[in-house]
């Protein structure tokens, strides 16, 4: 049976998605800077494996994530020993379900930033004595500031729209797990399409914001792309 108002399942969503943002930020920023300046081997195998969520199907993505995050594997245990409990049905499984689904829609942007700003700023700084972490801070953050306008705009919008993931992993629980695509699939189910199409809808406006956002705000990123190479 689908809930009666939206507005639960419209709070949970930003909420989710707020979270995932801020933590994706930080967990992609050094993860960006490191694949944007190593010549390492290993650049190639980890920066598939974030690229990964964009061509894996989501139920395949959420289930291998049931099953580490349950009773038997290994992050379910180590979470029911330290007395946590278990991820999935919860809005704390949610999360990590929604970071690491959305991961590449934030670090391939701000890899594609820091990558951008080539040697030369860096070089001066070091000239300057500028320590890595001045150089970091007060250089490459600002300079990459294009990318983390799309980082977070992306990074928000993908976890909204949301679906196979965190149907997997949270299930369908009002006002712990059940955000606006579960809610929408609810209306269908239950043949209420008036209220599935006012949520879609919403949806669609809110995509349509989005993009118009990011468009509007970040125009160095349309003028790359209409560069030739």
């Amino acid at each position: 049976m689908s809930a009666s108002s939206p507005w639960g399942a419209i709070a949970l969503t930003l909420q989710l998605a707020a979270y995932s943002t801020l933590i994706l930020l930080l967990l992609g920023t050094p993860l960006a800077w490191w694949l944007a300046r190593t010549r390492s081997w290993l650049k190639g195998p980890i920066g598939a494996l974030v690229a990964l969520p964009i061509v894996l199907p989501p139920t395949v993505l959420g289930f291998y994530l049931l099953v580490t995050m349950g009773p038997h594997g290994p992050v379910g245990q180590l979470t029911r020993s330290l007395g946590l409990g278990l991820l999935p049905f919860s809005f704390a499984g949610l999360v990590v379900g929604s970071v690491i689904y959305s991961l590449p829609f934030v670090v391939q942007p701000l890899q594609n930033s820091f990558e951008a700003i080539g040697e030369q700023p860096l070089e001066a700084a070091a000239t300057l004595r500028a320590s890595p972490w001045d150089t970091f801070v007060h250089v490459a953050l600002p300079l990459a500031r294009p990318g983390y306008l799309t980082a977070c705009v992306m990074g928000f919008a993908h976890t909204v729209g949301e679906f196979g993931v965190v149907l997997m992993i949270g299930g369908n629980i009002p006002d712990k797990t059940r955000v606006v695509s579960i809610q929408i699939y609810d209306h269908v189910e239950a043949m209420e399409y008036a209220q599935a199409h006012g949520l879609a809808a919403g949806m669609v406006v809110f995509s349509f914001a989005v993009l118009l956002l990011l468009y509007t705000l970040n125009p160095t990123g349309r003028r790359q792309r209409r560069t030739p190479a």
